[in-house]
């Protein structure tokens, strides 16, 4: 029997690099996603518990608190932090359908990843009708994505997964909802289901919800509701009316958003092109007074207030008018800030306004189908929006309801606007700036010499020049400057003809060298299959 012999300290070095490679760095970053979902959202939390207290003490302060962070926020987005805009979720989906490593460098940097914290967190300082659901999907992608550094020979496959798996973890770990993590990367992000993908899409999402769940507890988002074991008989009917109201409400506030240019008066618009801070500035005193008006309801996401009206607080029937109109001036300056728990904030409110007409049902759940309706109507994502309102609700008795709702809302929403995500991601994937073509070098006609013919009395240096110009060279010997004359001739005709080529051949040969040097071939796929995260 042949002896073995235990493998030498080389082998296990590089064993211990490729598991490294293959499961330490993606486990690094989904435990990192995990950590900075729950910081972000005890920060938000904290952030705003601060301008409740000055708000409740000062009821005024708002008026002059909230221009001001909104024209300071704008400010630092404009100058630092172009790109972090918005949810973030625009920029997640033009990074995954594009060249991930030209579009992530700039859509998912480290820059914009605390850009979009920090500004965040400023804005929810003023009382901002923002979230922090959305933004945590920007965060949790561009920091996976930034781990492509530790791969050895990064390529678009990797980046690609990298950045879909800390996007979908990022929204599992701020919602606690790990199913709707892994339908909304199918059905929002990339609208498509890869199968090699899977495994490192459902890793990620267990390891930041392992460490969300440890740091925060086994919880639910909007508490459980409690569903009798009998449904009401109007239940098809409230199912029908609460899908029309809010597709419509939720089409309509994306026809806004996508369509600013047909609504906002023009001085308006202009003031927003030429002076943006003081745009922000107007747009945040818009948002005080629709707060003061509203008795301080608007300000904030509206977690609060969803939470309590499924507790059977009462509301104002003005409510999801008043914080649609908040949202939307919040949205406009352009920000960090999300709309996924405004959204179910506002679609809380049309589900107490419904209660009016279907006052024999439930309350809350009235208010979980009004949720939904108006989170599919935005997103247009109507499998996501139904399976994060079941896991926030722990309402699996009301699935099929809660299913039909999504999809006819959806449905209807889409006879207003086109899917909003999708729309704004587009605005993301403009062409990068190529390199500036090189510029056109005239030609220069030279003027031509006229030779006086040779008499006989010049001398045998006239006779050598003409008989070379003739093409022969009689019976004098070649000097060294005639033998060089072709050569550097050769050099000078080549100078000139490439300063004469063209700036579109320029061009072109720059995009050509730029394609070549980031298409990955199937040569570098194939080193690289070794360095693919897997589950």
């Amino acid at each position: 029997m042949p002896r073995s012999f235990p493998p030498s300290p080389s082998v296990l070095l590089r064993r211990a690099k490729r598991l490294w490679r293959q499961y330490g760095i993606f486990w690094l970053g989904a435990i990192a996603v995990g950590l900075v979902a729950v910081l972000y959202a005890r920060l938000i939390d904290w952030g705003y518990d601060v301008f409740r207290g000055v708000q409740q003490q000062h009821t005024w302060a708002p008026l002059i608190i909230t221009p001001a962070v909104a024209a300071l926020a704008v400010w630092l987005t404009r100058t630092f932090f172009r790109g972090a805009e918005g949810s973030g979720i625009p920029q997640v989906i033009a990074t995954l359908h594009t060249k991930p490593g030209a579009y992530g460098a700039r859509l998912l940097s480290v820059r914009l990843l605390l850009g979009k914290i920090g500004v965040s967190f400023l804005g929810i300082l003023g009382g901002f009708t923002i979230g922090r659901e959305g933004p945590t999907v920007q965060v949790g992608a561009a920091l996976m994505f930034n781990l492509r550094r530790l791969y050895p020979r990064s390529n678009a496959q990797i980046e690609r997964q990298l950045a879909l798996a800390g996007a979908a973890a990022g929204l599992s770990a701020a919602f606690n909802t790990p199913l709707a993590g892994i339908v909304f990367a199918i059905e929002e992000l990339t609208r498509s289901f890869e199968a090699r993908a899977s495994g490192v899409l459902i890793t990620a999402i267990i390891i930041a919800g392992v460490v969300a769940l440890g740091l925060n507890g086994n919880y639910t988002y909007f508490g459980t509701i409690q569903i009798g074991a009998h449904f009401p008989d109007l239940l098809a009917l409230a199912v029908l009316l609460t899908a029309l109201v809010t597709g419509i409400a939720g089409g309509g506030f994306g026809w806004l958003l996508l369509n600013t240019a047909r609504w906002i008066p023009a001085p308006l618009r202009q003031l927003h092109g030429e002076r943006p801070v003081a745009f922000a500035a107007l747009c945040g005193f818009t948002i005080a007074v629709v707060g003061l008006l509203s008795g301080g309801a608007t300000f904030g996401s509206g977690y609060a207030e969803a939470r309590g009206l499924l507790d059977g607080h009462a509301q104002s029937v003005f409510y999801p008018f008043l914080k649609m109109i908040a949202l939307i001036g919040s949205y406009l300056p352009g920000i960090p800030g999300g709309i996924f728990a405004p959204s179910l904030s506002i679609g809380a409110g049309f589900g107490n306004l419904l209660h009016m007409v279907f006052d024999s049902m439930q309350l809350p759940m009235l208010i979980a189908l009004a949720m939904v309706g108006y989170l599919a109507a935005v997103t247009q994502s109507p499998i996501t929006s139904f399976v994060i309102v079941m896991e926030m609700i722990d309402g699996h008795a009301l699935v099929i309801s809660l299913m039909a709702t999504a999809l006819i809302a959806s449905r209807v929403s889409r006879l207003f606007a086109p899917p909003l995500y999708e729309s704004l991601a587009r605005r993301y994937m403009a062409p990068l700036p190529q390199p500036a073509p090189a510029p056109e070098v005239p030609e220069v006609e030279v003027p031509k010499v006229e030779v006086p013919e040779p008499t006989a009395e010049e001398s045998p240096e006239v006779d050598a020049a003409m008989a070379k110009a003739d093409g022969t060279h009689g019976e004098q010997p070649a000097t060294d400057a005639q033998v060089q004359a072709p050569e550097s001739a050769t050099r000078n005709t080549a100078t000139n003809g490439a300063a004469n080529v063209p700036a579109n051949g320029a061009a072109s040969t720059v995009a050509d060298t730029a394609a070549n040097a980031v298409a990955p071939t199937s040569t570098d796929l194939a080193n690289d299959a070794s360095d693919t995260p897997r589950q």
